[in-house]
């Protein structure tokens, strides 16, 4: 049951966000978007840095996913969230890693296919995350942890990572 708990949360959300909707975008922009010339040195640099970009934040996100399940002993999903705190591994570090595993595999996918459109998806996207995350989640999460979840709050950025990482009140 959790595990398609999981698969739900990430074939509604995830997947729809780096799939579905980029496939209708390229689809839709076949005509218009600028891609790689054919065979340039620039198409296959891109293709090559959109790749590993894609994988890893397939990884990061992976990683995300299960921490949530272990830790968390919930999913991504906000109608099934999270039971506990998740902060540790890449929440030590940033308070929104899945969110930046979704968003590096976007780039990946725009590098790839040299798509200025799939470019603006993902700006939409950050724009989008980062402004839910100001108006529900990070309320919502004050609610459910309180204290806990303020003391993680002020000493974790809520995208870019400090040098030094979280230590949970050390």
């Amino acid at each position: 049951m959790t595990l398609l708990r999981h698969l739900v949360s990430i074939l509604l959300l995830p997947f729809v966000m780096v799939v579905l909707v980029p496939r209708w975008i390229l689809t839709a922009s076949a005509q218009t978007d600028s891609r790689w010339s054919a065979g340039s040195p620039l198409e296959a640099g891109g293709r090559v840095l959109g790749g590993l970009l894609f994988i890893a934040g397939l990884a990061l996100f992976t990683w995300c996913v299960v921490l949530f399940a272990r830790v968390g002993r919930g999913t991504l999903a906000p109608w099934d969230p999270t039971q506990r705190l998740v902060a540790v591994g890449p929440y030590r570090h940033v308070r929104n890693p899945m969110s930046t595993g979704v968003a590096t595999m976007l780039a990946g996918e725009a590098l790839f296919h040299g798509s200025r459109h799939l470019a603006a998806w993902l700006g939409l996207f950050a724009l989008f995350n980062h402004l839910y995350f100001l108006i529900a989640e990070e309320p919502g999460l004050t609610r459910r942890f309180g204290a806990s979840y303020q003391e993680y709050r002020a000493a974790v950025p809520r995208w870019l990572p400090r040098l030094r990482p979280w230590r949970g009140g050390e």
